[in-house]
């Protein structure tokens, strides 16, 4: 005869495996932004996650803005000499599980010296489809997966 404990154990371990179980498939589903693409700009960034948000720093420049090798355009004067390479453009993406969007975020163009919302609304095999906003203005954009 099984004791109340063994018998309360089981559904516990079931509960616990499954919790796991969709844990690790969210995080999957999260991650798939994870890489490396080129944007439209010339520039590749890579994305990368960090305490379950996702930031995104320039890793080549591709002769960018006809060789244009510092921030010259930054609104702070002080980052105004400051290499691009290295950067970190992309910050604070967050998945929403319920949208599958990433939301929340911001980018630097570094073409311009902005500073816009950025939101990923779609993955696929070769391209993430991005969408930026500032204010009323909404702009959308393919990068492509390196």
């Amino acid at each position: 005869m099984k004791t109340k404990n063994e018998i309360m154990l089981k559904p516990i371990l079931t509960i616990s495996i499954i919790l796991i179980f969709a844990s690790t498939l969210f995080a999957q589903q999260a991650d798939i932004i994870v890489g490396k693409y080129r944007l439209p700009n010339k520039l590749d960034i890579e994305i990368f996650e960090n305490s379950g948000k996702y930031f995104g720093k320039i890793i080549a420049l591709n002769g960018f803005e006809n060789g244009q090798l510092k921030d010259i355009k930054n609104p702070d004067r002080s980052q105004r000499n400051d290499h691009l390479l290295g950067k970190l453009i992309i910050k604070d993406l967050e998945y929403d599980k319920y949208e599958k969007k990433w939301i929340n975020g911001s980018m630097y163009g570094a073409e311009k010296g902005l500073y816009f919302n950025l939101l990923i609304a779609e993955v696929r095999a070769n391209e993430i489809s991005v969408v930026g906003s500032k204010f009323i203005m909404k702009k959308s954009l393919e990068w492509k997966k390196l």
